[in-house]
C-alpha cells in the first residue's frame, strides 16, 4: 500500500509556561477517537467529508455530533495511517517539515501551502453555518 503524507503533528507540544501533559498515544488516540472540538485535524477531515458541523453543549464547543462524529472515526479507521519519529525537540522537526514538504491538511505555519486559502474558508464556512443552526445535543 502506497500513502501520502498530509499532515505533521506532534506530542508534546512546546509551550513556554507550562509542561504539556499531552503524548502521541494521547494525541493520536484523541485524533481517532475524539471530536472536532479538540482535534484540528478531525475538524479539518469532516470539513473536507462534508460532514455537519454543530454547534454542542453550552452552544459553545463544535463538533460534528454523534453520529457525524462516528462516521469520521470508522473513515479514519478505514482510510488513515499513522507514522511516527521520535525527537528530542518535535516543534523543531515540524517546523522543518512543513516548511519543506507539501502538507496540504497543516493550517500553522503553512501559508505558502496551495491548499491553505481554500482549507481556511472551508472550515471558516462551516463554523459559520453551525452558528446559524441551533444547538444540536
Amino acid at each position: 500500500m502506497t500513502g501520502r503524507l498530509l499532515y505533521v503533528g506532534i506530542a508534546p507540544r512546546y509551550m513556554a509556561n507550562r509542561t504539556s501533559t499531552q503524548n502521541l498515544r494521547k494525541r493520536v488516540r484523541y485524533h481517532y477517537r475524539g471530536n472536532a472540538a479538540g482535534s484540528t485535524l478531525r475538524l479539518t477531515l469532516g470539513c473536507l467529508l462534508g460532514l455537519e458541523l454543530r454547534r454542542v453543549g453550552s452552544g459553545k464547543r463544535m463538533t460534528f455530533s454523534k453520529a457525524g462524529e462516528a462516521t469520521l472515526s470508522q473513515w479514519m479507521a478505514e482510510s488513515a495511517r499513522v507514522c511516527w519519529i521520535e525527537h528530542d525537540e518535535p516543534w523543531t522537526m515540524e517546523s522543518e517539515l512543513i516548511s519543506q514538504l507539501d502538507l496540504p491538511l497543516n493550517l500553522d505555519q503553512n501559508r505558502h501551502n496551495a491548499f491553505h486559502g481554500r482549507l481556511t474558508g472551508l472550515r471558516a464556512q462551516a463554523r459559520q453555518r453551525a452558528q446559524e443552526l441551533s444547538i444540536s445535543a
